[in-house]
């Protein structure tokens, strides 16, 4: 008989802990369940059902409050100095083990210097708020320095985070376009506006005032979160400073001013979600819907709105944008995962939109009027949109994604060539007339002597790319990504980027001569080369990467092997920056031998983070899984690196006869047989 050992993470009411636990094992001897919540009443609820015990969490102690302190003001291994030892441990003492408010206050130590004086000064400024009364007034008091050392920029973007319902996931890039189009970002003489964003942006995530949610394969962060106890804060300090009104929350009991400039509109019960008549619309320059209970407003009655955010509001439907040519000052409009199928003839009008978001959506033909939007920057569309032409007149794009190829005019292919300022440009499916080929081969060459430095291209004849690039070299281009595209060779063409920070493409077979190839280019970062699936990934019986190789800045190596087994050994002085390491590939039975894993990590002098992800087809023995884990536990014990980081991922496999999942495994088969389970009782109980 099998054993359950379940884990569920932060459950937010006692509503949803009702429908998920019908979904366990509770009569099974020697299983364990445990949960976590922040609410008191979800806590007796899942005691009463299931039993055992409710662990309240205790402060940190002095030792692990130092631990985290540290972690983030000091590299690995450093010291703290003496002259900071007193002041810090006042500190901490005043932190009473509370964790947010440690990571809180080392955050703004960081952004301060390793002075006695400004340490003491933050001491200080603490006050004896912790000391009388340990709990949610001494946080206020925590959270509040950290606001208040803010700079005006910093302080108006951090406020805007409340607009956002608890527990939301955020997208960054729209989080930054969100802050350009209020105002908050303005371009200078050395950053654009977004790369400015960003960098409030990434200044947030460093003072610990943001949560980093989702990165991709490079850590560059794809989606943050807000705790819950900072957004408390700033949702209080937006009423309190009339920056944002909220309606349809009934957990706030918040003075509405009539005056509103931002307005968040949040369903928490289909009673509450109707817009109250004493609000000045007039006044509103940002409106946010979030939920499917929420009743839209119709526009005509907000004159100066600069943001419109409706997207996931499966409630939102063509008449509701039928006005909204009339919204003369706005810079930013996401309707993206909703049911639109149709975009008003009005949109002509938004002569000041920046940025336009309707993927997901059921737009499938764009009107020829959104040529005339001639300040519109960031264009996000879905792979099926037939685009107009005229797209010349569209000088100020920056970011086009995504154009189907095979939907668009040859017209439109030879126009994209001529917008001086893309930056960013996903294209897909050039399965088309040759004449297409070359006009879009011609187009391609213009932008990659301009402004272009991202590409990404999928289904895309490679000759395409060569012919363009041997006579075109590109300038600017920093990033390319060439999917659902197999390369025969590498070309001598790669050899002119010398721009190129980021490289993803797949090939039939990779050999040394490519290695040396990719090795060459000056600014290489990360680079993902990919094998053909059911095929060697080289031609030769080991792809060594030696020290002659070059790849000199090559921070990140992601190594696709879609056959069945790892065939690359790194030598020694190879990479000598290379940080993370990641491999792909396929399970089989030869992992067992210790001979299948030697590929030299030890020689990797700098690496950080060692992850490799286990994909199989069918059901995997757990032997096997055992062998591959003890064969990296190898690995990384001969690496000089004793806090190499080691992730084993085998969450896509299936494990036969496992009685139990070792900690080192992200295994997710029980959470998906339990997400099933809770499906399949929801659907019953509807029907």
């Amino acid at each position: 008989m099998c054993r359950h050992f379940i884990v569920i993470d932060d459950i937010w009411d006692v509503k949803t802990w009702d429908v998920i636990k019908y979904a366990f094992p509770m009569t099974i001897c020697g299983s364990v369940i445990i949960t976590t919540t922040h609410s008191t009443d979800v806590a007796c609820s899942c005691h009463s059902s299931i039993g055992g015990h409710i662990y309240n969490i205790r402060p940190l102690n002095m030792t692990h409050s130092r631990q985290l302190f540290h972690r983030r003001l000091f590299n690995s291994g450093e010291e703290c100095p003496p002259s900071l030892t007193k002041v810090s441990n006042q500190i901490l003492k005043k932190c009473d083990g509370m964790p947010l408010a440690i990571i809180s206050i080392s955050g703004l130590l960081a952004t301060r210097g390793r002075t006695e004086n400004l340490w003491n000064q933050v001491k200080d400024s603490i006050g004896r708020a912790l000391e009388r009364n340990p709990s949610i007034e001494g946080m206020i008091k925590i959270l509040s320095i950290s606001y208040f050392d803010l700079p005006p920029h910093l302080k108006t973007c951090f406020l805007y985070l409340s607009i956002f319902p608890e527990h939301s996931v955020i997208e960054k890039k729209a989080l930054i376009w969100r802050w350009i189009a209020e105002g908050f970002v303005q371009r200078d003489d050395r950053y654009s506006a977004y790369e400015l964003g960003e960098r409030y942006f990434n200044e947030l995530v460093n003072r610990s005032l943001i949560q980093t949610h989702k990165l991709d394969k490079y850590d560059n962060v794809l989606t943050c979160r807000v705790h819950d106890a900072i957004l408390d804060f700033i949702v209080s300090k937006s009423i309190e400073e009339n920056f944002i009104t909220f309606v349809s929350v009934p957990s706030l009991t918040s003075r509405t001013q009539r005056r509103v400039r931002r307005l968040s509109m949040q369903a928490e019960g289909k009673a509450n979600s109707l817009m109250p008549t004493s609000l000045i619309l007039s006044h509103i320059r940002s409106l946010n819907v979030f939920g499917d209970e929420v009743e839209i407003p119709s526009v005509i009655k907000f004159s100066h709105l600069r943001t419109v955010d409706f997207s996931g509001c499966h409630q939102l439907e063509n008449h509701h944008l039928a006005d909204v040519g009339r919204l003369f000052h706005l810079r930013y409009l996401n309707i993206s995962r909703t049911k639109i199928n149709e975009l008003p003839e009005q949109i002509r009008h938004l002569r000041c939109l920046q940025m336009l978001d309707i993927r997901e959506t059921e737009v499938y033909n764009l009107p020829a009027c959104i040529v005339n939007l001639e300040n519109l920057a960031h264009l996000a569309v879905g792979k099926h949109v037939l685009f107009p032409e005229g797209i010349t007149k569209m000088q100020a794009l920056e970011s086009l994604k995504e154009v189907n190829a095979c939907k668009q005019s040859c017209n439109f292919l030879q126009e994209l060539g001529q917008l001086k300022n893309l930056k960013k440009l996903h294209i897909s499916h050039m399965d088309v007339a040759q004449e297409h080929k070359e006009v879009f081969a011609s187009s391609l060459g213009n932008l990659c002597t301009r402004n272009l430095c991202s590409l990404t291209t999928r289904n895309v004849d490679y000759n395409i790319l060569g012919n363009t690039w041997c006579t075109s070299p590109p300038v600017n281009l920093q990033k390319l990504k060439i999917v659902d595209c197999v390369l025969p060779e590498v070309l001598d063409w790669i050899l002119s980027f010398e721009n190129l920070q980021k490289l993803c493409l797949e090939m039939e077979l990779i050999s040394h001569e490519h290695l040396y190839i990719f090795g060459a280019l000056p600014a290489l970062l990360t680079l993902s080369p990919q094998g053909r699936k059911n095929q060697f990934s080289c031609k030769d019986e080991c792809l060594v990467v030696s020290s002659e190789a070059g790849f000199q800045c090559l921070r990140i190596f992601t190594y696709t092997v879609q056959g069945y087994r790892i065939d690359i050994l790194f030598a020694p002085g190879c990479m000598p920056n290379l940080e993370k390491l990641e491999f792909i590939f396929f399970e089989n039975q030869s992992f067992s031998s210790a001979r299948s894993w030697y590929f030299g990590v030890k020689n990797l002098s700098r690496l950080v983070t060692f992850r490799c992800e286990l994909r199989c087809s069918g059901v995997t023995k757990k032997w096997i899984l055992d062998a591959v884990m003890a064969s990296l536990e190898r690995a990384v014990g001969k690496h000089p690196n004793v806090h190499l980081t080691l992730i084993f991922d085998a969450s896509r496999c299936l494990i036969q006869a496992t009685p139990y999942v070792r900690s080192t495994l992200l295994l997710n088969f029980c959470t998906f047989i339990i997400c099933m389970y809770v499906y399949i009782l929801l659907l019953r109980s509807s029907l």
